[in-house]
Formats: C-alpha cells, sequence, structure tokens
C-alpha cells in the first residue's frame, strides 16, 4: 500500500463536526458517503481521522492517473509561477501546443477548450446546430439532435432537457427542444429517428451514470456509417470513457470507430484543474466566428499545463495498456460472484465496472457504505448497483484487497 502521511486534524474536530458544519451551509445537491477525506496519494486517501481508504472511483474517472500524481503536480506549480489566467482576450504561450497535441492525439485537426465536462456538452450542442445551420442546410430554428435514453452529459438546463432521469429533469422545466431520444443500444430506433433535419447523434460510447453500460457489439460502427450516410455529425461523449479508462485512449476505439467530435474533460485535468474541450475538425469548429462562443477560463495557462502533461503520459500508452490487463483481472475476478447468486450482473471495459447487486443483499448504497466501513470507497446507482472505477496507477495486490472487501460485504 501507498504511504500516506496522517492528515492533522483541527483541535475537537471530527467527522460528524464537519459534515454537520457542511450539511448547514452548504446547498444539499449530493449525497456523499459520509467520509472526510484530508489528503491522498495514488489509489489512496486518508480522512480527517486518520483511516485509509481505498478510491475505487476516482472521481467518476478524473483521477485516471491518481491523486497526488507527481508529474502533474509538478506541471501546475510550474505554471502557477508564471501566469494562470489571460482570459481568451490575449494570446499565452501554452494554448497553441495544447490545441495541436490534443488534436493530434484525437487524430483530429481544431480543439475548442472550456472548462467542465457539462459545458463541453453544451459546446458541442452549440456546434452541431451551428454546422447544421451553415454547412448542411436546416432551416433556421429547426435542427435536431438525437441522443440515447439513460444517458448521462451534466445538468444544465439544456442537458437535463433531453435527460431521461426524472430526478435530474424535476422542477428544471421549461425544457429546450430540439432533442430526440432513442433507447441506447437500438440500431433500428436511431435509424427510424434521424431525418434531414438532424445535425447530430449525441451518444456515450458507454454509458456511466446509467451503470456503466456498454452497447451491443457492432452499435458504435452502425452508428458511424448511419451518420456519414445521412450527413449527422456524430458526436462521442468520452468524459468519462475517454483517456484511458476502458484500455484505449477513447472507447470508440473498440470497435474501431472515429466520430466526428469528441467531447473530454475529467481526466483531461488530471484531478488538478477543471478542463474539458471539443474536438473536431476544421469543417466542422470551423463554424465559429469570434464571439460567438467562449470561455473566460476556457484553455487557460495553468490548464493547458496540466492537461498536456497528461497528454504526453497518454502518448506512451502505457496507461492504456494497465487498464486493459488490470481490467482483464477486475472483470474476470467480478465474474466470479456472478455465481454466487449476489451479484445479478456485471458490466465495463478496462478499469470500469458496474456490478449489480441482488436487492436482497441490500441497496447500493448500503453496499456502498458497508464496503466504506471496511476501508473501500466507490459509489451506487440506480438501486442496487455499484460502480467500479480506481484510478488507473491502482497496484494489483491493492485492487484484489479492494475486491476482498467486495467479497467479505456480500458473504462471498
Amino acid at each position: 500500500m501507498t504511504s500516506v502521511t496522517p492528515p492533522t486534524t483541527p483541535a475537537g474536530l471530527a467527522t460528524q463536526d464537519f459534515i454537520t458544519a457542511s450539511e448547514e451551509h452548504g446547498a444539499h445537491n449530493y449525497h456523499p458517503l459520509p467520509v472526510v477525506v484530508a489528503t491522498a496519494e495514488g489509489a489512496w486517501m486518508t480522512d480527517v481521522e486518520g483511516r485509509r481508504y481505498l478510491d475505487m472511483l476516482a472521481g467518476y474517472s478524473a483521477l485516471n492517473f491518481g491523486h497526488g500524481n507527481r508529474r502533474l503536480i509538478d506541471a501546475a506549480k510550474a505554471q502557477l509561477e508564471r501566469v494562470t489566467l489571460t482570459s481568451r482576450a490575449f494570446h499565452h504561450d501554452r494554448y497553441a501546443e495544447f490545441c495541436t497535441r490534443l488534436a493530434e492525439l484525437c487524430g483530429m485537426e481544431m480543439v475548442l477548450p472550456m472548462n467542465t465536462g457539462a459545458e463541453a456538452v453544451e459546446t458541442a450542442v452549440k456546434t452541431a446546430r451551428k454546422w447544421g445551420y451553415r454547412v448542411k442546410g436546416v432551416p433556421d430554428g429547426q435542427a435536431r439532435i438525437v441522443v440515447a435514453s439513460d444517458n448521462f452529459h451534466g445538468r444544465t438546463t439544456t442537458i437535463v432537457s433531453f435527460s431521461t432521469d426524472q430526478e435530474a429533469r424535476a422542477d428544471f422545466g421549461p425544457y429546450t427542444p430540439g432533442f430526440d431520444i432513442v433507447p441506447y443500444g437500438d440500431l433500428d430506433a436511431l435509424r427510424a429517428a434521424v431525418t434531414d433535419d438532424t445535425v447530430a447523434v449525441l451518444l456515450e460510447p458507454i454509458q456511466g451514470e446509467a451503470g456503466v453500460l456498454v452497447p451491443p457489439p457492432g452499435y458504435l460502427a452502425g452508428v458511424r456509417e448511419l451518420t456519414r450516410d445521412r450527413n449527422v455529425l456524430f458526436i462521442a461523449d468520452e468524459i468519462q470513457s475517454g483517456l484511458g479508462r476502458t484500455g484505449r485512449t477513447f472507447a470508440c476505439e473498440h470497435e474501431g470507430v472515429v466520430p466526428d467530435v469528441y467531447v473530454l474533460g475529467k481526466a483531461l485535468g488530471g484531478g488538478v484543474v477543471p478542463v474539458s474541450a471539443v474536438v473536431s475538425s476544421k469543417d466542422v469548429l470551423g463554424v465559429f466566428r469570434p464571439g460567438e462562443h467562449g470561455s473566460t477560463f476556457g484553455g487557460n495557462p495553468l490548464a493547458c499545463a496540466v492537461a498536456l502533461e497528461v497528454i504526453a503520459m497518454l502518448r506512451t500508452g502505457e496507461f492504456q495498456e494497465r487498464a486493459a490487463e488490470l481490467g482483464e483481472h477486475l472483470h474476470a475476478e467480478l465474474g466470479l460472484l456472478t455465481g454466487t447468486g449476489k451479484v445479478t450482473g456485471v458490466r465495463g471495459r478496462g478499469l470500469w465496472a458496474g456490478v449489480d447487486i441482488d436487492p436482497s443483499y441490500g441497496t447500493g448504497r448500503e453496499i456502498s457504505e458497508k464496503l466504506m466501513d471496511r476501508g473501500v470507497l466507490v459509489k451506487d446507482t440506480h438501486g442496487s448497483t455499484i460502480r467500479i472505477a480506481p484510478p488507473l496507477v491502482i497496484g494489483k495486490d491493492d485492487l484484489d484487497w479492494g475486491l476482498d472487501q467486495l467479497r467479505a460485504v456480500l458473504g462471498a
């Protein structure tokens, strides 16, 4: 196990004190597990009372390279001493290299940087609509985008407008029009939904929040063929699935597919700063003119410096290879649990898995809390499903230890 220096806790404060203060002064838009993290390194986190936990969530893939990755921290520190923000009113000396290297990593030509994943998805929606009007020739105001049910692309007003999660949608209307929802993985339904006014198909190559749902074999290739035939943009939201998580740089690669647009975030900032981007061709991103879209912090020097180090790490292929090898082991071990009758299903790719627990053994929340008590942190979703997505730097022994705790919780 990685050694972590015990944290210093303010005199008299314990876990419940921090939680009580948070609930009193912070809006209750999350329901976190009752753990208060003070320090972290690699795949391990330590709470305010000195208890250590194996991180098996990795910030929903934002921490692919682990907590406190030295290369990323050093890159951030070096840039902090130089310049952190210029706004896009001026050029800075990290921007061109960031755009160039990210475009190369994606096999694309242009980059439009933002900050959060939701901002990048919003940017992709605006890009598709503008492309539809200026390039495809869709009548003004008629552009439509096809999305999948059970998607998770963010929580802005526009994005929740095409969500099927009522918890995310309720009380946020009126909703933004222009979206058609079809079942995920159903190519026939997608084909039927595409019209002459369709400008894009927006999909997660693997649906994360839905429980790490992998589409049927051939689905992504079918989407690529359909969108090409109908002159429609294929937008792949690789915010969670991309940048090494599934054993490839992008999850689309598992079917040999290259979309028209990549939407990236989370791991692009290495868990250090929020960095996101839309990456595409000049024909697509070239539709923007000055003043039509932007962000004060998007593509800032600090973000570019950290992201450049992330890109350099991914170019070696070592993290993708590690995710593939450890992922094969992870899924083999989880697969054994399906024979116990306590796990009803396992899905995923690479170091990413959705595990469906038989409801008679508890909800996903209850299983997550029991794992927390044994020093493992995961997160539940949709009833009795838990997600497992450790940092790609996790050691095999630590991964096995975490799986042992899951077996112990289930009595398997």
